[in-house]
């Protein structure tokens, strides 16, 4: 059998690294796109995450601290509400959008918060 050389750390960098010669640094969203597994949705997947975004901008809860993924018909939320009041009318508010069939509730009250 005929001894190869190793390749180096040049060659193995060509082949894995897209833009090698790039300064490009990820954006925040990107970087927490990465670290949570990003999967692109379809057509009806984000007709149904923009319904569910609209009926929480809607609903006069503080949504920015929440996070909606939609895999199918399946809406999970996570992330941090003020008060038990909006723990438990955040998932009541998913159900009731045209087109969910199940919400994976994963709210918490913020420390600290008003708690009722």
């Amino acid at each position: 059998m005929a001894n190869r050389a190793s390749p180096t750390y040049d060659d193995i960098s060509r082949r894995t690294v897209p833009d090698l010669d790039s300064s490009m640094r990820p954006t925040k969203d990107q970087e927490r796109e990465a670290f949570e597994g990003y999967r692109a949705m379809d057509e009806d997947e984000s007709a149904l995450h923009a319904r569910v975004m609209d009926a929480l901008r809607d609903s006069g809860i503080n949504w920015q601290s929440i996070t909606i993924e939609v895999d199918h018909d399946r809406v999970s939320v996570r992330g941090t509400v003020d008060d038990d009041r909006d723990l438990s009318r955040v998932p009541e508010l998913i159900r009731a959008v045209d087109g969910v069939g199940s919400v994976d509730d994963r709210l918490v009250v913020l420390p600290g918060g008003a708690a009722d």
